[in-house]
């Protein structure tokens, strides 16, 4: 898909775009196909990125995932709303340690730490 199909998408067909993404990767994940793995996480940088430009930064519209299922997907979510939703999103990361919901668990601490650090600003 390309950033211009992306421009035309409303922000519902976004989240569930990024939805379709971040399943997706669970599944490269599982198989070990890191490229696919890759472009999918690209892919997915994109639509969160599509969400920001719009008006009022529409990447609060990924908070409701917060609650899915999928633990890739809450990971994205909560990564990717970190300025817009910063409580929220720490909670959902810690959920996720808490859970020891691997491998996605490991990448919620480090982002944690990297928070608590200072080494990570949400923009």
């Amino acid at each position: 898909m390309k950033v211009t199909d992306l421009a035309s998408m409303t922000v519902m067909e976004l989240v569930d775009r990024f939805v379709e993404l971040c399943l997706a990767q669970f599944q490269a994940e599982l198989f070990d196909d890191i490229s696919k793995e890759n472009k999918l996480i690209r892919q997915s940088i994109a639509v969160a990125d599509e969400l920001k430009t719009r008006e009022g930064d529409q990447r609060r519209a990924l908070v409701p995932l917060f609650g899915h299922s999928n633990p890739q997907v809450r990971l994205m979510a909560a990564q990717f709303t970190l300025a817009v939703a910063p409580a929220e999103s720490r909670q959902t990361l810690q959920e996720i340690w808490d859970r020891k919901e691997f491998p996605q668990a490991a990448s919620a601490l480090g982002t944690l730490w990297a928070l608590e650090r200072g080494d990570r600003k949400p923009t």
